[in-house]
């Protein structure tokens, strides 16, 4: 549903534009919330309503007996809020979250299929240059 990787700023109030792309693929298929929480690799991990609720329901079923269940649950589902898209396209990305991903002016947005990252561009640059040369490699133990 979301594919590709997208370069932006934050404006002088701190939201970040949805890459027109993005807001086309929105209107198309009636998504009016997303849900943006602590991602890994210190990016924002942004889901559509339906893609979160099936997330939700896959942690939500992890033991609360162990203790990384319960930790992971924690600083997955505490950092988690509701965003809408203003009519220009816009969101504004709660203070925490930006400063949990490192996120001062430049940003990259990117598409993986059933979520949307958003990285600050310090941090996508430094992941991109690192895995890229592995991407072979990693297909490899991947894909069968």
């Amino acid at each position: 549903m979301f594919y590709g990787e997208y370069e932006h700023s934050l404006d002088r109030k701190g939201r970040i534009i949805f890459p027109a792309r993005f807001r086309e693929v929105s209107r198309e298929n009636y998504i009016e919330r997303f849900y943006v929480t602590r991602g890994l690799d210190r990016c924002l991990f942004v889901f559509t309503e339906e893609e979160w609720k099936l997330q939700e329901q896959k942690f939500k079923s992890l033991s609360f007996t162990k203790s990384e269940a319960r930790k992971f649950n924690r600083l997955y589902f505490s950092g988690a809020c509701e965003i809408a898209l203003d009519k220009q396209g816009r969101v504004l990305i709660p203070k925490y979250l930006k400063e949990y991903a490192e996120i001062e002016k430049q940003v990259v947005i990117v598409g993986v299929a059933n979520r949307i990252e958003i990285w600050s561009r310090k941090h996508w640059q430094e992941f991109y240059e690192k895995t890229q040369g592995s991407f072979e490699d990693i297909a490899e133990k991947l894909i069968e």
